[in-house]
């Protein structure tokens, strides 16, 4: 039986190994170490934004479905999808602040899911922009 590569783009990327415990191979794909990487962690409502745009996204070039597809296709409830896809109903704004949050370096996360949940639920962006003011001003202080 013969291969033929079939014509079209090649794609070409970097392949690096790092070892891990117990002296077994990681395969990471892309350039090598950052010089610099940043410190800290990216705090989860961020990494939760940024989903939730890539869902939608989703859904709207019909790639997939429907977000019961999705939650299908994650192996995860469609109510923790639709508490995901919520997110989009924030204020563009505020998404963008979430999405700039910056990294967590030790501790719990300033701003949390549960924080934000109270504001998807309201409807008007004036409000939602007050009750985030609130959030954003407590973020500051510090956490018992």
């Amino acid at each position: 039986m013969r291969i033929t590569r079939p014509a079209g783009p090649t794609v070409q990327f970097d392949v690096h190994f790092k070892t891990r415990n117990r002296g077994s191979k990681h395969l990471h794909l892309g350039p090598g170490k950052a010089a610099h990487p940043t410190p800290g962690r990216i705090p989860r409502v961020t990494k939760l934004m940024a989903l939730a745009i890539r869902l939608n996204d989703l859904v709207r070039s019909g790639q997939v479905r429907d977000y019961a597809e999705i939650a299908r296709l994650g192996h995860v409830s469609r109510a923790r999808v639709t508490q995901i896809a919520d997110f989009t109903l924030l204020a563009p704004d505020i998404q963008e602040a979430l999405l700039d949050l910056p990294p967590v370096l030790r501790g719990r996360d300033p701003v949390t899911e549960r924080d934000l949940r109270p504001i998807m639920r309201v409807p008007d962006w004036r409000k939602q922009r007050r009750l985030w003011g609130d959030v954003s001003r407590d973020r500051h202080r510090p956490r018992c």
